[in-house]
């Protein structure tokens, strides 16, 4: 029987095998079209059955290595001796995903696309994720209606509108992930430029604190360019101290070449000495010659002791020890004696051999 969506049942127990399709097993797949409207089809599908179900459908994506995936257990993750992400039982709440890169597990040549799945019980959205054509995904029988002819701004439009609707869940169902945490991760994986208008609508200072946090770090994280331009629009001159401290880590984690003297601008200018403490952490977790210059001029020209400080702190995350140096430096000729202190302490615990050099040099004078 066929619904006007035109459904076709088909019970599998092994993955899908034609092209673009998920990697899945166990689940009870009914195919059908979109063609007449994302959200209309979606809505019918889910109004129709009471308990869970998944619906899933492709999405146009950035083509790079990388692989989304999740895996049941930590433990079990360890213990199979692999790099590779296993996959996951769609059913379970235990477990965790993944979000990056690793040549042992990406395909042998990136894809443009990746794949949305959306969990519905008694008629209400509770769950969105998505991953990458290579991640394993078991169903344990749940029924999954596939959706083609998916129009990419729909898709956007219609995750945006999961970012408000948590107060909509059954009391008795409960997940432990937010669903408009979800639902922004999902937009942000959409390569169109209707996830980035629908990101900064979802960034505006009238939303709530953490979606707006999170909308920051996808814009760092997923967007280049355009993300960074909008983090610096509605980032650095906000009023909130906090969401500006998430701006500094989101602009620390995008690619785009102008980022870094985004980041060096938070670091020198910025109003709250806790956000120019962060910008400079996060310069130091790049740790190039340029971000360790900024951090020893924090050091030396901040008003402010307790962001000398942090930038102590940061000088001594610099990567492969190229910090130790400086903070010898800062060491020995500081004038601040709370600065130098941190130095010394900050020395003491990389156990470098200079360290140890300048602390006989100290000692024995």
């Amino acid at each position: 029987m066929r619904t006007r969506f035109g459904f076709a049942v088909i019970v599998l127990s092994l993955s899908l095998a034609a092209a673009q399709k998920p990697n899945i097993t166990n689940a009870k797949v009914q195919e059908a079209s979109a063609a007449q409207g994302l959200k209309p089809a979606i809505d019918s599908t889910i109004s129709r059955q009471s308990g869970p179900l998944w619906v899933g459908y492709r999405i146009p994506a950035a083509r790079k290595e990388r692989t989304m995936c999740c895996w049941d257990s930590i433990s079990a993750a360890r213990s199979s001796g692999s790099n590779c992400c296993l996959g996951c039982r769609m059913n379970s709440d235990e477990g965790g995903n993944f979000n990056g890169t690793d040549s042992n597990c990406s395909p042998p040549e990136p894809v443009p696309y990746a794949f949305v799945f959306l969990r519905a019980e008694s008629g209400h959205i509770m769950r969105a994720r998505v991953f990458s054509a290579d991640c394993p995904l078991d169903f344990a029988g749940l029924p999954l209606y596939w959706l083609e002819t998916v129009n990419p701004e729909q898709s956007v439009s219609f995750l945006a509108g999961l970012t408000q609707e948590d107060k909509g869940k059954p009391a008795a169902v409960t997940y432990r992930d937010d669903l408009s945490h979800q639902a922004v991760m999902t937009i942000a994986m959409h390569n169109v430029p209707a996830a980035d208008q629908e990101l900064e609508k979802l960034i505006q200072p009238n939303q709530p604190l953490s979606l707006r946090e999170n909308v920051a770090f996808w814009l760092g994280v997923e967007r280049g360019k355009i993300g960074l331009d909008l983090l610096r629009r509605y980032g650095g001159s906000d009023k909130d101290e906090r969401f500006r401290e998430k701006v500094a880590f989101a602009i620390s984690q995008n690619k785009a070449p102008e980022a870094i003297k985004d980041l060096i601008g938070m670091a020198r200018n910025d109003a709250s000495g806790e956000v120019r403490g962060q910008a400079l952490f996060w310069l130091a977790q790049i740790g190039g010659r340029k971000e360790a210059a900024q951090i020893t001029d924090s050091i030396a020209n901040d008003p402010d002791t307790e962001v000398k400080k942090k930038a102590v702190f940061a000088l001594s995350q610099i990567h492969n020890g190229e910090g130790v140096p400086l903070l010898i430096q800062v060491a020995r000729t500081n004038p601040n004696p709370a600065v130098r202190k941190q130095a010394f302490f900050w020395l003491g615990q990389s156990r470098d051999p200079r360290a140890l050099d300048f602390f006989e040099e100290v000692l024995t004078k």
